[in-house]
């Protein structure tokens, strides 16, 4: 009998593909561990093995595979499980999921290597200059790279030219797979076997007495080795003896001292106890114990806690609870940032067993989180960003989403296009784990689900210490420009609040939801605004870097000094951006410190860190930032918020306008004041009696829930209506145009009465020279999503067959809210 296997490859292909293997292979082989094998021509893929049978229904000529990678599955059953629910919600393919879920290094691919060819005599004469180039290189080099040619001829595009070369059989391309992984080296000191006597160490210190370095060297290892039950490093000990690596390293060549090099771990700490929890307060007691008892009902529960009220306290009990247990735990954040303060936080509880995952983490720390995940030799508490939910969890007891409100835990591209939060609830009912959603201003769907019984409500609704909430204040800043009290951004009432808090040593927050100086740079007399030549947007001036940017693609470009239009040099910039208000804080507040979080100033991996401690070490007075700054940080000693402009995010089109910004707002409000003095806010808004900054300035959540409910219900929105977004982008506006018509044709074929709205250009309508058209489906509650999804599929699958249409890229969107 011949064997078989199904494999998932990362590919956004919509099957398995089959591949032979013999018996003592399939002995061997289990689901979820990788095999490479071979695909298309020439390519070497890493695949996941999804199921091992003797029955072969490709209609295909089936490969061997090539040899197999793992000795245990790297991913587990129940996982790839959860991978196929993920593509069936989602529409996309498993092979997707797969790429998305793995970290890179796991992902072994081929890599075209470039050969001389043997015994080729060249006539130069024959070879052009780039031929030339790579031929000199290859004299010199056994091997090259493709990314090495580009590198020597400086050019993205050299396939032609290999082409070209193997065509006049000069050269021999070859594939070759590699790991990208390296496990992290360090080299540790020991005392040599003849010296671990009292009597031997005394006479070795009295003949180093002519070399004091030496002797200091053997000493204070003696006195580490003494103290510690661990291994002592290279570095640890010339930092401690204070000498050089030349005195160790010829202490090792007398024998005196072993140097081993031992691989160590990049992402656990060294194991310690941790401290005890803090005492809870009555009303955290109480909802603790509403938690548990509907934890037992197997009900999902929604913490609806106003900010400061202590919801992170309940986690950690919860958490502890569940590592006693020998249980995983997940704790989900949407922002990166966050998890870098809650980092320290947790540690301090659980030391050792706290392990971090999000992108800004190397292949290497990925792959070692990803490992102690699996093999599970102790519990652990994971935190993370969204990606974290797609870890191989083995004993999943408790999954906690903070800031379940947040749209950053929705994934937008690459595919798969998940919600973090409604996934990983999927992924609780699949391991049977509790789940705990937790935010001050909870998501219109989630709320609509505690008040329909489907989640269960906690609420707490006093902040820890029976702290007041800040107080909000309105500044209508037409009256204030009218009456000329404005100074740049700043009105003069926030200048003196600033001025107080100044005073009384407090630091200020400003909140302005864009980056770089201005949005748009205009001629004052002709009216000429710069533009990205690949999108359809104004391009941003970033006064720092010295660049006019755009926001969509990345192009930049320097600053011009004359419009480019009319030669005028008069240059003016509208609007504004974080930058601006950091240099406007600078001139009305010289002796103070001000830093800037936004995307420009976090790029790094510890960039984050470094502004969360410059704010609660009191380096810093001011901290300017967008929404990053909103999301559930905690610095004790702010007593004031500004918000610069909150009208750019009541007028914004979209259905979620209003919740957003009520959120935004009442986030931003909950970092002022939350030790023992009442903090204050300040809005600036066109506007101030809008609907929303009133509901947000007295904290009334159930106003705005009901207000907001009854007008999704009014003009069919979710949480009554599902919605699915497909975008077709293509560089040509016609075919764009024609291929989303037929497919919204096809479309409304539906039987069920779905609504298809569209084809309609978004408000930016060509991004990095593609142009974007939106289709919008929405379907009831009656209608089953399932038929709609499959018929969505089966018409996607024709589009792709039409040859006039195989070059827009098609992308479906579930719940893209």
């Amino acid at each position: 009998m011949q064997h078989f296997i199904d494999v998932i490859l990362p590919l956004p292909l919509e099957r398995f593909f089959t591949y032979t293997i013999n018996p003592a292979e399939s002995e061997f082989l289990k689901p979820g561990m990788r095999v490479a094998v071979p695909f298309g021509k020439s390519k070497i893929y890493t695949g996941i093995v999804h199921k091992i049978h003797q029955e072969n229904t490709a209609t295909y000529e089936v490969k061997d595979i090539e040899f197999i990678i793992d000795e245990q599955p790297v991913v587990t059953a129940d996982q790839l499980k959860f991978w196929e629910w993920i593509a069936s919600y989602y529409l996309c393919a498993v092979g997707q999921v797969m790429r998305a879920a793995l970290p890179k290094s796991f992902l072994l691919e081929s890599e075209t290597i470039i050969l001389k060819k043997d015994a080729v005599s060249i006539e130069e004469l024959d070879l052009d200059d780039r031929e030339y180039l790579v031929m000199e290189a290859l004299e010199n080099r056994n091997a090259l790279k493709v990314q090495e040619v580009m590198d020597i001829l400086d050019r993205k595009t050299v396939l032609p030219i290999l082409q070209k070369m193997l065509n006049k059989d000069l050269i021999l391309l070859q594939e070759e797979l590699y790991s990208t992984y390296k496990a992290k080296k360090q080299k540790f000191i020991y005392l040599h076997q003849d010296f671990k006597e009292e009597d031997a160490l005394k006479s070795l210190l009295d003949t180093l007495s002519r070399a004091p370095k030496q002797r200091d060297a053997v000493m204070t290892l003696f006195m580490m080795q003494a103290g510690a039950s661990k291994d002592i490093s290279k570095k640890d000990l010339i930092e401690r003896a204070n000498v050089t690596s030349t005195v160790i390293k010829s202490l090792i060549n007398k024998d005196v001292l072993i140097e081993i090099e031992k691989d160590v771990d990049r992402v656990k700490d060294d194991v310690e106890d941790g401290q005890d929890l803090y005492s809870l307060n009555e009303d955290q007691v109480s909802a603790l114990a509403q938690i548990k008892s509907s934890f037992e009902i197997n009900k999902t529960v929604l913490l609806h806690g106003v900010t400061s009220s202590g919801k992170t306290q309940l986690y950690v009990q919860l958490i502890k609870e569940q590592l006693e247990k020998g249980n995983q735990a997940l704790y989900l954040l949407p922002e990166i940032a966050l998890t870098t303060q809650l980092i320290s936080r947790l540690k301090t509880f659980f030391k050792h067993q706290v392990l971090v995952y999000h992108s800004k983490y190397n292949l290497n720390e990925r792959q070692e989180v990803w490992h102690h995940v699996l093999e599970q030799k102790e519990p652990y508490v994971i935190i993370g960003a969204r990606s974290a939910m797609l870890l191989p969890y083995q004993k999943l007891g408790l999954i906690v989403i903070d800031e379940e409100h947040e749209s950053s835990f929705k994934q937008f591209d690459p595919a798969p296009r998940y919600h973090a939060r409604d996934a990983s609830i999927v992924l609780g009912y699949m391991k049977k784990a509790n789940i705990l959603l937790g935010s001050a201003t909870p998501s219109l769907e989630s709320y609509h689900n505690a008040s329909t019984g489907k989640y269960q409500l906690v609420e707490l609704k006093r902040r820890y210490g029976n702290v007041l909430m800040p107080e909000i204040n309105m500044v209508n800043i037409k009256e204030k420009h009218k009456r000329k009290k404005m100074n740049g951004h700043f009105s003069d009432t926030l200048i003196e609040h600033m001025t107080e808090a100044f005073k009384d040593n407090k630091q200020v927050i400003l909140f302005q939801n864009r980056r770089g100086y201005a949005p748009i740079m205009e001629c004052d007399t002709c009216g000429h605004a710069p533009q990205c030549p690949n999108c359809d947007v104004s391009l941003t001036y970033h006064k720092y870097k010295g660049q006019l940017r755009c926001h969509y693609c990345g192009y930049h470009t320097f600053v011009p000094k004359e419009c480019p239009a009319c030669s005028s040099t008069a240059i003016d910039t509208k609007g504004f951006g974080t930058e601006q208000i950091e240099q406007e804080f600078r001139m009305l507040f010289p002796n103070h410190n001000v830093a800037r979080m936004d995307l420009d100033t976090t790029r790094g991996k510890n960039a984050y860190e470094k502004i969360i401690n410059q704010m609660d070490t009191g380096e810093v007075d001011c901290l300017v930032g967008t929404q990053m700054i909103t999301k559930g940080l905690d610095f004790r000693n702010v007593s004031l918020v500004g918000v610069l402009n909150a009208d750019s995010m009541l007028n914004f089109p979209d259905f979620r306008a209003h919740e957003r910004c009520f959120q935004l707002l009442t986030q931003v409000a909950g970092r002022a004041g939350r030790t023992k003095e009442r903090g204050k806010v300040l809005i600036q808004s066109y506007n101030p009696d809008h609907m929303i900054l009133q509901q947000v300035s007295s904290y009334d959540y159930g106003t705005m829930y009901r207000e907001q409910i009854e007008e999704r219900y009014q003009f069919k929105y979710p949480p009554f209506q599902r919605l699915i977004k497909i975008t077709f982008k293509h560089r040509d506006y016609q075919t764009t145009l024609d291929s989303s018509q037929w497919f919204v044709d096809a479309l409304n074929q539906i039987p069920h009465g779905v609504v298809v709205l569209g084809p309609e250009f978004p408000p930016v309508s060509r991004v990095r020279n593609l142009y974007n058209i939106n289709v919008i489906i929405k379907m009831n509650r009656q209608q089953k999503p399932d038929v709609i999804k499959n018929y969505i599929t089966r018409v996607k699958k024709s589009f792709e067959s039409i040859k006039l249409y195989r070059s827009v890229r098609c992308n479906i969107d579930v719940d893209n809210y």
